[in-house]
């Protein structure tokens, strides 16, 4: 099953994630109280633990929300997602909107080991139906 098992937030662009418990996610928006949230197609992020254990091989004391991710997956394949796909996360309705990013300026995990996940395997989404998020909440892919 796939599922969530972190959730990061941050008040302002450009400072490390904070771990909270729940989320509230709101159409056309995001994640309320979160700095990237807004009215664009990067609404919310998200990365698979499985990538981040990848890196945790060079640098042992990643963790969730160290690469800005605002929801830290575990059992499901992100970076094989289509834009396009639409999943269910808790009782909230998202759409893939972008897979990977470019990465302007190398982040502190860059300079350490010489490599980023987030680039590559991080997702984005936009919120089609809005609600609560939990760390523990089932994420089901959805047929389009």
């Amino acid at each position: 099953m796939a599922k969530v098992i972190s959730l990061n937030i941050s008040e302002k662009k450009g400072v490390k994630k904070t771990p909270v418990n729940s989320v509230e996610v709101k159409v056309e928006h995001g994640i309320i109280g979160d700095a990237h949230s807004g009215n664009w197609h990067r609404q919310i992020s998200l990365l698979a633990n499985e990538s981040i254990d990848n890196m945790r091989i060079k640098l042992k004391e990643l963790k969730s929300g160290d690469f800005a991710e605002n929801i830290t997956t575990e059992g499901i394949e992100l970076k094989t997602l289509k834009v396009g796909a639409q999943m269910k996360i808790g009782n909230t309705l998202h759409e893939v909107t972008q897979i990977g990013k470019e990465c302007h300026s190398k982040c502190q995990i860059f300079h350490a080991v010489g490599d980023c996940v987030m680039p590559k395997e991080g997702i984005f989404t936009k919120v089609l139906e809005g609600g609560k998020i939990n760390v523990g909440d089932e994420i089901t892919l959805l047929e389009v």
